[in-house]
């Protein structure tokens, strides 16, 4: 079962379970999260929460979609209470791209690793730990709050200072915190973790700096465990016309970490164990169109699309206007 939030005929926000195709609005429900928090106070899964409203007369969710009328899948009634962060470094190959960023001028010896290639190997040694054992924890970092989440097929805007404005096609996990403080996943989404890797290139201490961006996640939730090979496409359009294609690969069959072991090192600080916050954290990738030396224009529009997931993913690129910000003395 996937999910979508949406705006209905009457102007009011719904929520669809999409199954085998068809997308049918859930009675009564307004919001992924007020559905995910009652799930949880009521101990049930959020299948079987969903199905005990019952649903209505289908949707056509694509037209939805392609009218601006989808949301993003979840957001909270406080966007400063939902957390967007992701690690990097995670899946196989993902390394390639990042030690070529900065690589070293020295020999190629053990001692003389770029940090990333380090880090990579550290997860092909240690990400995969067996049930019940810590793993080693993957490269971290904080991308931004509910601000900064852009709805499926509205445009992603890079601000004026940027250097570059990149795709990042991933796998998002979607998470609720209960009353007790535990983490519930939710499902799992398509994502765009939308970076700026001239910057990061400059230094590597400055990706920090080129994770704060906004980013996109969507337009499908999809409910249940994530499957173990996902093999999708991301493409880069220009005048509807792509200038850039290349499939993508995630699932753990792909990865150096387990999901499970991911969600440890994130879940693991008492600050992401808030009651009732939700956690937007994306689990990497190895494909990147700025590896082959694509640069992206105002217009282009990202596509990311994988059948598991539901429909495509597309944000255009925008330019913020430069400005010059001022801290006033009180």
């Amino acid at each position: 079962m996937n999910l979508i939030q949406y705006i209905d005929d009457a102007g009011q926000r719904a929520v669809a379970a999409i199954e085998g195709g068809v997308a049918r609005p859930i009675k009564g429900a307004g919001s992924v999260y007020a559905l995910a928090i009652e799930a949880i106070d009521r101990n049930r899964s959020l299948a079987d929460t969903i199905a005990d409203k019952g649903f209505g007369e289908p949707v056509d969710h694509a037209a939805l979609l392609a009218a601006g009328r989808i949301l993003s899948p979840i957001d909270h009634p406080d966007p400063a209470h939902l957390h967007v962060t992701g690690t990097g470094l995670t899946h196989l190959g993902s390394a390639s791209t990042r030690d070529a960023m900065h690589k070293s001028t020295k020999p190629d010896a053990e001692e003389n690793l770029t940090d990333s290639m380090k880090m990579f190997r550290m997860g092909l040694e240690g990400g995969k730990p067996a049930p019940g054992e810590e793993g080693v924890q993957p490269e971290w970092f904080y991308k931004g709050n509910g601000y900064t989440v852009v709805a499926p097929g509205k445009p992603i805007v890079s601000p004026a200072f940027a250097k570059d404005a990149g795709e990042e096609p991933e796998i998002a996990g979607i998470y609720v915190i209960g009353k007790d403080g535990t983490p519930h996943r939710v499902g799992f989404a398509l994502g765009n973790e939308f970076s700026d890797h001239v910057t990061e290139r400059v230094n590597y201490l400055f990706l920090a700096h080129s994770k704060l961006r906004d980013s996109s996640f969507g337009p499908e939730l999809r409910l249940g465990e994530l499957p173990r090979h996902i093999e999708g496409t991301s493409r880069i359009l220009r005048d509807g016309q792509p200038v850039w294609e290349k499939p993508f690969l995630s699932g753990e069959d792909n990865m150096s970490h387990t999901i499970a072991n991911l969600e440890h090192h994130h879940f693991k600080y008492p600050l992401f164990r808030q009651a009732g916050d939700v956690h937007v954290h994306m689990f990497g990738t190895a494909t990147l169109s700025f590896a082959d030396g694509i640069r992206t224009e105002p217009g282009d529009v990202f596509e990311i699309s994988e059948s598991q997931f539901g429909l495509p993913l597309r944000n255009a690129v925008g330019w913020d206007e430069a400005r010059k910000v001022t801290v006033r003395q009180l």
